[in-house]
């Protein structure tokens, strides 16, 4: 008898260690400490500065839209392609020297640069070169999608394109399937690239101090690695029922296996 409560005890303890707490896996909780209040956790997101590989999309307008047209891609021979395709053939990449090439412009530096600043740019520079200010040129500089990476434990890994202005991580995890029941919520990776090289950054999603996060919001070109639990090394389930499925199956083969060698 003592024998058979040693081996249920063993079993809760493993069922209470090796299941996934509902802790673990829901989002924005409120710590100890914390304001009911979800204004004040909102961090203000810095201005984007362009990067290598980048690519812009740049439009210019003015009174007489003719004189504009070499300046403006019109991706007619890409008109079956897909957005993010046209995207890439109509814009700008920005090559390793940081620049772009513009018709009649030439090369501009545009590397950490914001889309603002290089509007401005644009169209001092055309100004000077090409117009005068009765023309009225009006330049709008955008990011041609935000480009993400998503891997580890999410529902769909891969790279994601999303033509928004900013994204926040809720919302990039939500496009590629969310995260899965397996992953660690508390430690996201986020692998973002900088001039001098990438670093990495993390979130604790289940805190709801995230939002005050500088990396809340992510960046084009950014990595984002969710890491697996360790309760799905373990391979006894992540639910309670999984887990005393798994449990009842090893302690039926060791009571059969008990059972036949003691007759033997």
């Amino acid at each position: 008898m003592n024998k058979i409560y040693a081996v249920l005890a063993l079993a809760l303890i493993i069922l209470s260690s090796s299941c996934i707490s509902q802790k673990e896996l829901t989002y924005l909780q409120e710590q100890e400490g914390q304001t009911d209040s979800l204004r004040v956790l909102t961090e203000v997101q810095k201005p984007y500065r362009v990067q290598i590989n980048d690519i812009l999309n740049v439009q210019v307008k003015a009174l007489d839209q003719e004189t504009t047209q070499i300046l403006n891609p019109t991706g007619d021979a890409n008109l079956n392609a897909s957005s993010q395709e046209r995207a890439y053939f109509d814009g700008f990449t920005v090559d390793l020297r940081g620049n772009i090439r513009i018709p009649i412009l030439g090369q501009v530096q545009v590397l950490g640069l914001t889309t603002e600043e290089i509007q401005d740019l644009i169209e001092q520079r055309l100004l000077e070169d090409e117009f005068k200010d009765t023309a009225q040129i009006f330049v709008t500089v955008k990011l041609a999608g935000l480009r993400y990476t998503a891997t580890g434990e999410v529902g769909s890994p891969g790279t994601n394109v999303l033509f928004q202005e900013r994204v926040n991580i809720f919302e990039a995890l939500a496009n590629v399937g969310d995260v899965a029941l397996t992953g660690n919520r508390k430690e996201v990776m986020i692998i973002r690239q900088y001039p001098q090289g990438q670093e990495i950054h993390y979130l604790d999603l289940t805190d709801r101090a995230v939002m005050q996060s500088p990396f809340y919001y992510i960046q084009p070109n950014d990595m984002i690695y969710v890491k697996p639990l360790k309760q799905k090394s373990w391979g006894t389930g992540t639910t309670g029922t999984q887990t005393l499925g798994t449990i009842a199956a090893v302690f039926g083969l060791v009571t059969t296996t008990i059972l036949l060698l003691t007759r033997l």
